[in-house]
């Protein structure tokens, strides 16, 4: 097995939002990509099959923008975005073609104008969603009750933010042990 180390030579201002270790690269896997601001990108994988030195542009953002989670997929899953407002929406994968390494995505949520997006998770059977605040507080729910929606929607309430609990900063799917 051929063991190569790479090193990413990365801008001042770029950082590693996310790693994901891969053994090989397969045509039925996908990169399912959020951003702050609501956009979702599906890509095959094998798009980065050929990662360069000066590594490979993975998503084209708008001003402002950022990315917040990449997730390798098989293409079934479904997509739940988490917003810092403690509203969240489920939708199915396939409702989010792929598309080229440069291309910026779709609409995954659509946000009112002082929210962002701070989290993604790709569905899991027997998970539930767990959210926490920046003032400590959690909440965890099962994913069942999470509504499968259309792409694109305004999504559900699945945290009251509240001046005592603050807002969302952060969510991760759990099991029970």
């Amino acid at each position: 097995r051929n063991n190569r180390c790479n090193l990413l030579e990365l801008d001042g201002d770029e950082k590693i939002t996310t790693v994901i270790p891969i053994a090989e690269y397969k045509e039925d896997l996908y990169l399912i990509m959020a951003t702050k601001h609501g956009m979702v990108k599906k890509t095959k994988l094998m798009e980065y099959d050929n990662i360069r030195r000066g590594g490979l542009a993975a998503v084209t953002l708008r001003e402002n923008d950022e990315l917040i989670d990449v997730r390798l997929t098989d293409g079934s899953n479904d997509i739940i975005l988490v917003t810092r407002n403690g509203l969240s929406i489920r939708f199915i994968e396939e409702d989010v073609r792929p598309m080229g390494r440069t291309a910026q995505g779709v609409i995954g949520i659509r946000l009112n104008e002082d929210d962002y997006v701070i989290g993604m998770a790709t569905s899991m059977d027997d998970s539930s969603l767990l959210v926490v605040t920046e003032n400590g507080f959690g909440k965890r729910t099962k994913l069942e009750e999470y509504k499968v929606q259309k792409r694109a929607g305004k999504g559900m309430l699945t945290y009251r933010v509240t001046e005592k609990t603050g807002y969302l900063v952060g969510t991760r799917l759990v099991y029970e042990n």
